[in-house]
């Protein structure tokens, strides 16, 4: 029996008056109960989808299912917690009293309020103002008031954004115990790191197109070679012959390290030529790709790996 659909696209283009094309056919398909990381860089239309998805854009073309319903409608958004971009509040009101005018705003009972603060950790501070909350606070209350209607749905747009490495431990462990909840999290990120840790499954987006989908493991494996990794100096000279051997799209320098996107076989005859040449090879091994090099050979080639 195929899995119940939290999101799904089909199609989904958004063309702005100024020409730009934000996102083109995008076919998104979320498990319920599944974290989802959408994955791109800045600018590849992460925000546009979300800000479709939550009926605050409406499409160009294509259509969309959002907890069960039309995106925007009563029924999707009685679902629906959504925090895209940053969090806006009434900087001289507390955090209680934020939530609260949100929660009488919008109907819901503020019987909730107390409930999410704990959840989110801001019980002790939900009394000081908004203004004085740090940017972690801030992200937190975001998340707090995005759980005020009990949703099944939540879509954080960038949830660890300016956050410091506590921040975003604490972010990544709030984001697993609304996983417990039996709720579905749709994330999007530019950072490889908290994807990798945090979802369940990867979409990545590049310049408005979805170029892959599936678990970290599958988008590894869909990527095509492995990688060889070389550490040999003068760099400059290595680097100059390893374009002549391999060619330049296959070569990525970072920190002092070739990576080669090779088969590795080839380790023994790019060492041979390296010593002939009187390079200094102090590291030369085999390498199962990082989700970085997997990410940059799809947002970079445009995902014609399928």
């Amino acid at each position: 029996m195929a899995q119940a659909l939290a999101v799904e696209t089909q199609g989904l283009t958004k063309r702005y008056g100024t020409g730009v094309l934000a996102v083109n056919d995008l076919n998104l398909a979320i498990r319920s109960g599944e974290v989802y990381g959408f994955l791109g860089p800045n600018g590849a239309g992460k925000t546009t989808t979300l800000r479709m998805l939550s009926g605050l854009l409406h499409p160009t073309s294509g259509s969309a299912t959002v907890a069960g319903a039309r995106p925007g409608s009563s029924a999707s958004l009685s679902r629906l917690g959504a925090m895209v971009e940053t969090p806006a509040f009434y900087p001289y009101l507390s955090g209680r009293d934020n939530l609260r005018v949100m929660a009488r705003y919008c109907g819901f009972s503020v019987d909730r309020i107390d409930p999410v603060l704990e959840q989110v950790d801001l019980a002790q501070r939900s009394r000081h103002k908004f203004k004085t909350y740090s940017t972690g606070m801030k992200q937190r209350l975001g998340v707090a008031a995005a759980l005020l209607k009990d949703p099944q749905l939540l879509i954080l747009d960038e949830p660890t954004s300016g956050l410091d490495p506590q921040g975003t431990v604490e972010m990544r462990a709030l984001i697993a115990e609304i996983k417990k909840e039996g709720r579905t999290v749709m994330l999007s990120s530019h950072l490889l790191n908290e994807v990798e840790l945090t979802c369940d499954r990867v979409g990545v987006i590049a310049k408005g197109k979805l170029v892959a989908e599936g678990t970290v493991d599958e988008l590894r494996a869909r990527s095509g070679s492995s990688t060889l990794l070389i550490r040999a100096t003068p760099i400059e000279r290595a680097q100059q012959l390893l374009t002549e051997l391999v060619g330049a799209d296959k070569i990525r320098l970072t920190e002092g390290q070739f990576h080669l996107t090779v088969d590795p076989s080839q380790a023994a005859s790019l060492n041979r030529r390296l010593v002939a040449d009187g390079l200094d090879v102090s590291e030369l091994r085999a390498s199962e790709q990082s989700l970085e090099d997997v990410f940059l050979q799809l947002t970079e080639t445009g995902g014609h790996q399928g």
